[in-house]
């Protein structure tokens, strides 16, 4: 170590020609070490202090390290945990800017016991090069996006060679990528993929975490879901860009694995809880329901998350984000505001504030549903698109009222001085039922998950004997901007679970030799038919004028205050010409009534059901056509 050399920035380790550079927030250490580790192990002549520090940044130089040296950090301070000082220098703590570990994270009840040392249970960091910048798409907005949980979606692929399969790799393959074609894919979204470890207790139930939603680190990769590192995320997103499919990233800047105070010690927590997450009266703020909150009104917080972003644009190719309880990024101490200092820093930042952002706009804190309130041009999860679409459906009194504001675009949400685009439509997401659970199933079967069944969200509305068609058909014939769970597209199951976070097994992974082809069919065609029809994706409200009709099965216009209506018809009308979208969700067959102009009549483009002009229980797509004209369904 070098007692001369050395600089405050950047945060982690940085290779030069001769060495690296090492510097290390810490307010309230008293001393941060570095600790190299070879083929013997960590030795006391391989830690090293870090000899200056420049206010709360403690940093030097080590000379001769190099690209793939292996370390982690110690650090010695305060044990006070009523002041929120939990320093420990027995642990071995991971780099919070550490891009690459050297093996996945695995839950130790060592790593919560004060004075155990965890050299031997936790990752090793891995010094890394820094890679040249990635090449990046034009900015774009996405028109419908694809939710992916990278292993599940994978791992029992046939065409996937095994040593590919449930990695970051196999989206590259092209069997992989063919199916997304064939969809019609434009944005695919990864579920987490910053290396995380397990809820402590999952491994005594020998269950793990499936979804990812419980990070250690913000820039390092799974080494489960990339064996081959940032170079493997780096390498398939150059792929999928070349098949002209955009990556947007899950990210969960909201909380960290180590839990509440009975949790881990692995990074942040370590190196200094008291300034890394947030606190009233000494304990843990536990805004996100996982037992602790991150402080991101902190700088170093704040600065951390934006270098992470940064991080994935600027080196993997990453297109944007989708932030998971992302109310918790916009709260400071007077509540929720779209102008908090992250929120805004992403906003003003020149690379960042090109990329996609996509708000989950709830948290579990105090004012945490934050529905239609983030910036301006941000996409947000519309949780009200899924639960009107579903009640309409499921036959709900009034729901005809709800079915119709979200089909049209979610004006009362994201108007004025929002697009119905902000809206991220869905049905079902990771979170909750699968689609064609929505029909099956009365109530949750959770028991799996070892809680008894207390887990996941009770009273989701779901009515079985449903058809899955005219949900699919629902969604992509509204207004706003459609996502869709990998498998939803060939009638996956989770047999009744609502909270498969910890079903890292066949409860989880797509089955795809038992896929119902006819659906994936199904897919592919809606979106064709989204995309030929610009009525559908017209990025505007609606106005009460003549381009626009609401109709009910008798042609009339639609009774809202009727409790129990079920049919729902909406005329738009373009200089191209006018097309109806017709929701029939009565069990009476309809002709289609609506009035035609002189010369012209209406040809169905589509139907959920093919039986007659608007089946019971059925979404179709009529197209007003010169009399003199017969298209055919298949030129449609």
């Amino acid at each position: 170590m070098s007692g001369k050399r050395g600089r405050p920035s950047p945060l982690g380790v940085t290779l030069e020609a001769d060495g690296a550079n090492i510097a290390v927030f810490s307010k309230h250490a008293t001393s941060v070490y570095i600790c190299l580790f070879d083929a013997a192990g960590e030795t006391e002549i391989n830690r090293f202090a870090l000899p200056q520090r420049s206010g709360d940044i403690h940093f030097g130089f080590i000379e001769g390290l190099s690209h793939g040296a292996r370390y982690g950090l110690r650090v010695a301070g305060l044990w006070e945990p009523q002041s929120g000082h939990r320093f420990d220098s027995a642990k071995l703590l991971v780099d919070p800017y550490a891009t690459a570990l050297d093996r996945p994270f695995r839950y130790d009840p060592t790593l919560a016991q004060f004075g155990e040392d965890t050299a031997q249970v936790v990752p090793k960091c891995i010094a890394q090069r820094e890679l040249p910048d990635a090449k990046r798409l034009p900015c774009g907005k996405p028109d419908f996006i694809y939710e992916i949980p990278v292993k599940a979606f994978t791992i029992l692929h046939p065409d996937v060679g095994q040593e590919k399969r449930g990695t970051i790799g196999a989206l590259a393959e092209p069997a992989i990528i063919a199916h997304l074609q064939r969809l019609g894919v434009g944005t695919i979204e990864l579920m987490p993929i910053a290396a995380w470890i397990d809820e402590r207790h999952l491994p005594p139930l020998a269950l793990r975490n499936a979804w990812g939603y419980n990070p250690v680190t913000f820039f390092a990769v799974d080494p489960k879901l990339a064996p081959g590192g940032l170079e493997e995320v780096r390498r398939t997103v150059v792929a999928l860009h070349e098949a002209g499919i955009r990556v947007v990233l899950d990210v969960v800047f909201n909380h960290t694995g180590e839990s509440d105070t009975l949790g881990p010690t692995l990074s942040l927590r370590g190196l200094d809880n008291a300034s890394y997450y947030a606190h009233s009266s000494g304990m843990l703020v536990n805004d996100t329901g996982c037992g602790n909150t991150l402080a991101l009104a902190e700088p170093v917080m704040a600065q951390m998350v934006l270098d992470a972003l940064r991080h994935w644009v600027l080196k993997a190719g990453i297109d944007g984000f989708r932030f998971d309880l992302a109310t918790v990024m916009g709260r400071d101490g007077h509540g929720f505001s779209p102008h908090a200092p992250l929120l805004t820093a992403i906003e003003q930042d020149p690379l960042l504030s090109s990329c996609v952002m996509i708000a989950e706009p709830w948290d579990v804190g105090p004012g945490g549903y934050q529905l239609g309130r983030f910036p301006a041009r941000w996409h947000e999860w519309n949780d009200r698109y899924r639960d009107d679409v579903r009640k309409f459906w499921r036959g709900d009194a009034h729901a005809a009222n709800g079915m119709a504001t979200r089909l049209a675009g979610s004006s009362d949400i994201f108007a004025p001085g929002r697009k119905p685009s902000c809206s991220i439509n869905f049905i079902s997401a990771h979170d909750g039922f699968t689609l064609r659970d929505i029909v099956t199933y009365s109530d949750k079967d959770n028991f799996n998950n070892g809680e008894d069944n207390r887990d996941g969200k009770s009273g989701e509305v779901t009515w079985p004997g449903g058809d899955i068609r005219a949900l699919l058909a629902t969604l992509f014939l509204s207004r706003g901007t459609p996502m869709l769970t990998a498998g939803d597209e060939f009638g996956r199951t989770q047999k009744g679970n609502n909270n498969a976070y910890a079903q890292d097994n066949e409860v989880t992974w797509l089955d795809w030799n038992g896929r119902d082809d006819s659906l994936v069919s199904e897919v592919s065609t809606l979106l064709s038919l989204r995309r030929t029809f610009a009525a559908l994706t017209d990025d505007a409200f609606l106005q009460d004028n003549t381009e626009v009709m609401w109709f009910g099965g008798d042609g009339e216009p639609v009774n809202w205050s009727n409790p129990g209506e079920r049919f729902v018809g909406l005329v738009l009308a373009r200089a191209e010409g006018r097309i109806a979208v017709v929701l029939n969700g009565s069990r009476e067959i309809h002709k289609i009534q609506v009035r035609t102009r002189d010369g012209y009549k209406w040809n169905r483009a589509y139907c959920s059901s093919q039986a007659t002009d608007c089946p019971s229980r059925s979404v179709s797509l009529f197209q007003e056509i010169p009399k003199t004209s017969e298209l055919a369904h298949s030129h449609l």
